[in-house]
């Protein structure tokens, strides 16, 4: 399978290139593309070195596959002129996620939305593929009526730029704010822009990508998203309001056995998901299950995973790979 990767030089391209190494695709030929600005920079994909090409040069080499990660302008004006070589394109901006036509994909959860002539295909949110991986198991079996979603994100999430902010305060130097405030020791309700509704637009991604995925729009959903300063991954505390009873036992099982998801739930240990841990695995972990007491049919859970890997990188390869089954 011929791979164009667009955004090469990114941070979110970085660890698509390492996934794509690890999970072993049979790649033939991988076309590394990026702005003008990075043409010509190095990258290297499993042991070769690779000159970074322009985003047009990608199109002319015809791949069977281009993975976006390069902002949602780029992937307007550039994914429709890939589609028309026939190539499948991978989307992980917020460009086409909301649109009627192309699927939102999560593996685990809805890869039967893809065929082979679905040419462009949406990567969610980070936050939201790592809650629906661990709430559509649950959504099948109870339904869910209402999610409230609190989020306490990685300054990866905003990029490399981001993190360097980070470590230089935590070091007392003087840095270019690519946040409104200062991130160490801080934190702060602010994430994506805000909109009319005094909602930021990744609040409103939760909404309404949950809802697509899960093919549900009438899940009532309520969020409030916060940057925290840690690079290993994104947290969430979830309250889920179901129609039909639940055994926090059953919930469990359920759990175990989910694809993608790793139960860590063992609070006499102090056994519980966190970033630290989460940093360079593709799983989402899952713990605190505990039954809101305030609310009939109601359920506490705690989500955690590396929202550069599950979150962009290998739900966007998981895709890939399924893709190469369909050639």
């Amino acid at each position: 399978m011929k791979i164009a990767l667009v955004g090469a030089t990114g941070l979110v391209g970085s660890v698509m290139i390492k996934v794509l190494e690890e999970q072993n695709i049979n790649v033939s030929e991988f076309f590394p593309a990026a702005s003008q600005r990075s043409v010509g920079k190095k990258v290297v994909f499993n042991g070769k070195d690779y000159s970074v090409m322009s985003i047009e040069s990608a199109i002319e080499a015809e791949p069977d596959v281009a993975i976006f990660s390069a902002g949602g302008s780029v992937s307007k004006e550039y994914a429709p002129k890939f589609a028309e070589k026939g190539c499948f394109v991978i989307d992980n901006s917020s460009a086409w996620r909301m649109d009627h036509n192309v699927p939102l994909v999560v593996p685990e959860i809805n890869l039967h939305s893809i065929n082979s002539n679905t040419k462009i295909i949406a990567n969610p949110n980070c936050s939201t593929i790592q809650m629906v991986v661990a709430l559509a198991p649950l959504h099948k079996l109870y339904k869910i009526k209402r999610l409230v979603i609190a989020t306490y994100q990685s300054v990866t999430g905003t990029g490399v730029a981001a993190v360097g902010q980070l470590m230089k305060e935590r070091k007392g130097e003087s840095t270019a704010k690519i946040y409104p405030y200062q991130i160490d020791l801080n934190c702060f309700p602010h994430g994506g822009e805000f909109l009319e509704n005094g909602y930021t637009s990744e609040e409103m991604k939760l909404v309404h990508e949950t809802r697509k995925i899960l093919q549900d729009p009438g899940i009532m959903v309520t969020a409030t998203v916060v940057r925290i300063p840690v690079i290993g991954g994104h947290s969430e505390a979830i309250n889920v309001e179901f129609e039909k009873n639940f055994e926090i036992e059953d919930v469990r099982n359920i759990l175990k056995n989910a694809p993608g998801v790793t139960l860590q739930d063992d609070v006499k240990n102090n056994i519980y998901p966190m970033p630290l841990y989460s940093e360079g695995k593709d799983d989402v972990f899952v713990g605190r299950l505990r039954r809101d007491e305030s609310c009939k049919n109601a359920l506490n859970m705690w989500i955690v995973s590396d929202n550069l890997r599950k979150g962009a990188a290998t739900n966007a390869v998981q895709i890939a790979k399924y893709l190469a089954g369909l050639k």
